[in-house]
């Protein structure tokens, strides 16, 4: 998929949270990367190809009156891996949603279990629809 299109699929997923989410993004840079840096990939113990996505930064709810004046956090994705495991355009539009909405999830504060949870909750809702 071209670049330019891979991050109109990401746009298109942060236009379309909902409004309460939207509107508390505030000082998050959402990058996409073609693949992590080793040493980015590395300081999570992951590797390169095996990280679909990232969040550094501090969660919306762990911000005080002192947070200010600070670069803002960021989300990356990283197109390269997302789609060698996705592979068809319907299925790197679904992974691009789960990976953006998984990683906008750790800016509010949620850990990868409890993300992992309200996942397979989804996915299993969804299931019942197709």
């Amino acid at each position: 998929m071209e670049r330019a299109a891979f991050v109109q699929l990401v746009a298109e997923v942060i236009d379309n949270l909902p409004a309460f989410f939207r509107e508390r993004l505030a000082n998050v840079a959402v990058e996409v990367m073609p693949l992590a840096p080793p040493e980015l990939a590395q300081s999570v113990g992951r590797r390169p190809w095996n990280l679909l996505g990232l969040y550094h930064g501090i969660p919306y709810g762990r911000r005080g009156p002192w947070y200010g004046n600070v670069l803002p956090d960021r989300v990356l994705i990283f197109q390269r891996p997302i789609e060698r495991y996705a592979r068809s355009e319907e299925k790197i539009r679904a992974l691009v949603r789960r990976v953006v909405i998984h990683e906008i999830g750790h800016y509010f504060g949620l850990s990868d279990a409890e993300l992992h949870r309200l996942e397979t909750e989804a996915d299993e809702n969804n299931a019942g629809q197709d």
